[in-house]
């Protein structure tokens, strides 16, 4: 299992975060993924592609980036 790292914008609310984890672990792949608020991060568990990630995460009406 790797982690994989991205910048979230567009967040508000908790419930901002729950739309995004939501959506990260619907991508097929991912075990868990653990979305903050405030720095406005995701640390995803599992073995998903950083672009479905962002995908889902776009589809949701946010913005992610893959974080090195």
């Amino acid at each position: 299992m790797s982690n994989i790292n991205l910048k979230i914008t567009g967040m508000t609310c908790e419930h901002c975060v729950r739309a995004v984890t939501k959506a990260l672990e619907g991508v097929p792949g991912v075990e868990k993924a653990d979305v903050t608020l405030t720095p406005g991060e995701a640390v995803v568990h599992g073995q998903a592609s950083t672009a479905a990630l962002i995908a889902a995460v776009k589809e949701e009406g946010y913005e992610a980036e893959g974080r090195g």
